[in-house]
């Protein structure tokens, strides 16, 4: 089992950023690729970011891409995600996964799951 544990998550104006958090409660943080995603009120949660177990590889959902940046630190057992430029179409919950099947796994697929935590972005 891997717990998994998001912060950072706040209200901020439209152009704004926040950078979240994950923690993971095990030191095999580092066996598993990780990922971001992100449900709207009243919408389908949908892929943000991915990263590789070894941080190498990264993965982004056109919507995010080159506005977001997706990290992870194995010796702190972290994953960060910087979102920058924040528009109001990024209000939503955000939730941190981990996954053994590599990146590209799909998200019915990913292992663990965080609590997520709440993004407002207002205008």
């Amino acid at each position: 089992q891997v717990q998994l544990v998001e912060s950072g998550g706040g209200s901020v104006q439209v152009g704004g950023s926040l950078r979240l958090s994950c923690k993971a409660s095990r030191s095999t943080f580092s066996n598993y690729g990780m990922g971001w995603f992100r449900q709207a009120s009243g919408k389908e949660r949908e892929f943000v970011a991915a990263v590789s177990w070894d941080a190498i590889r990264t993965y982004y959902a056109d919507s995010v891409k080159g506005r977001f940046t997706i990290s992870r630190d194995n010796a702190k057992v972290t994953v960060y995600l910087q979102m920058n430029s924040l528009k109001p179409e990024d209000t939503a919950v955000y939730y941190c996964a981990a996954e053994t099947g590599g990146l590209g796994t799909p998200q019915s697929k990913y292992d663990y799951w965080g609590q997520g935590t709440q993004v407002t972005v207002s205008s």
